[in-house]
């Protein structure tokens, strides 16, 4: 393949170094070709890759699903987080095989012709964990509800229905910013934390590589980001850092739990007992039912159907604990997942059927549908409760 004059390579200098800057396209047969013959060409001393540590390592060992403990991602809270990667996982590797490629195969080949050579691979992009939680960090529970709901459109209405145009879009772009694209025209501050800040972390990283020659292999969207702080310092830590929720933030979450209180000890007091019983009996239904149904949603065992109609009335008035949480546990004890489960987990997360088959993934969908129906229990139980007020 011809290199010479490529619109896709980019030649960048830094004191004594020199990068060879690949823009790539993320499911494209093309960029995996022009990736191998810019390797074997230059030789370079070190092969960077927009890779993070767990993504490399997702790349090295196809088993490392068995280490997962999905207990402590539960407790951790961070059920969400997985369940987000796993459907963006899943959507970019159908793609792939639409197009007969591998999904990261571009970066595949820049590892393995890095090992051919001998040569140092650095890994130059910031983990996706934590992209993902600065992203979450920002956004309210309706609108993670949003993305995750856009994610599992895209898993549901199929590849086949992807236009050629909507293809070329993602080859210039990380499938992370195509499926949150709607959502980043409401919140601006997406678009830095899922492309600015990036480039500014891929840029630092590769500049500071080590070796004299470099070939950096990127999606080509990253390309003018890198190219423009380039120059730059770049505070590294600072974009590594979750930030910590505000002390209003941390005052809010309680304002509903104290609202709802009090609307109880009104209700008392104005409309006398039958009114206060009336009130928590919505309450208690509505919570217990929406709950429950998104656990039956996502085909939970009777324990942790019971447990999240039981668990919502009273986690929607303690912040600290979350009613999924709660269930996504029941789950994982009622039906622990085997081995074969975290086996099967890359070619499960495939299909709407291996999705809710899956221990693992039917676990992590009880954690978000639970929570959701919770979430719905909770808005749609007050009216009713100062419809009683009415009376």
């Amino acid at each position: 393949m011809q290199i010479t004059d490529n619109k896709n390579i980019d030649r960048l200098y830094i004191e004594d170094k020199e990068i060879i800057l690949v823009g790539t396209a993320h499911v494209s047969k093309e960029s995996t070709e022009l990736v191998s013959a810019v390797i074997e060409a230059e030789k370079p001393d070190t092969v960077c890759v927009e890779l993070c540590e767990s993504r490399y390592q997702s790349i090295r060992q196809n088993d490392r699903w068995k280490d997962m403990d999905i207990i402590k991602v539960i407790k951790e809270k961070k059920s969400f987080l997985l369940l987000s990667n796993l459907l963006l996982a899943s959507f970019q590797k159908r793609i792939a095989e639409k197009l007969e490629v591998k999904p990261g195969e571009e970066m595949i080949k820049a590892i393995e012709g890095a090992d051919a050579l001998q040569a140092r691979i650095h890994l130059a992009d910031r983990d996706i964990r934590v992209t993902l939680s600065r992203t979450w960090r920002i956004m309210g529970l309706w609108d993670k509800m949003k993305v995750l709901f856009q994610m599992m459109l895209s898993f549901v209405g199929g590849i086949d229905e992807i236009t050629q145009e909507e293809i070329e879009k993602m080859k210039q772009a990380d499938i992370l910013e195509t499926l949150l694209a709607d959502v980043g025209k409401s919140f601006p501050a997406l678009r830095r934390i899922l492309i600015d800040e990036r480039d500014q972390y891929l840029s630092h990283k590769i500049r500071t590589a080590p070796g004299k020659k470099i070939v950096a292999v990127v999606g080509a969207g990253h390309v003018p980001g890198i190219k423009k702080y380039w120059d730059t310092d770049i505070d590294l830590n600072a974009l590594e850092q979750i930030p910590r929720k505000g002390k209003f933030s941390g005052f809010a979450k309680w304002l509903i739990p104290l609202a709802i209180f009090a609307l109880f000890v009104y209700g008392f007091y104005q409309g006398g007992a039958k009114a206060g019983a009336d009130m928590i009996f919505y309450w208690v239904a509505v919570n217990g039912v929406m709950a429950g149904a998104g656990a039956v949603l996502a085909f939970g065992h009777p324990l942790t159907i019971l447990s999240a109609v039981v668990a919502a009335p009273i986690t929607s008035l303690n912040p600290m604990i979350a009613a999924g949480w709660v269930s996504g546990l029941v789950e994982a004890f009622s039906r622990k997942p085997k081995v074969r489960d975290f086996e099967n987990l890359s070619e499960d997360m495939l299909s709407i059927k291996g999705f809710w088959k899956n221990r693992v993934t039917r676990i992590l969908l009880v954690v978000a549908f639970t929570n959701l129906g919770s979430a719905i229990g909770t808005y749609t139980a007050i009216p009713l409760m100062l419809n009683v007020l009415n009376r």
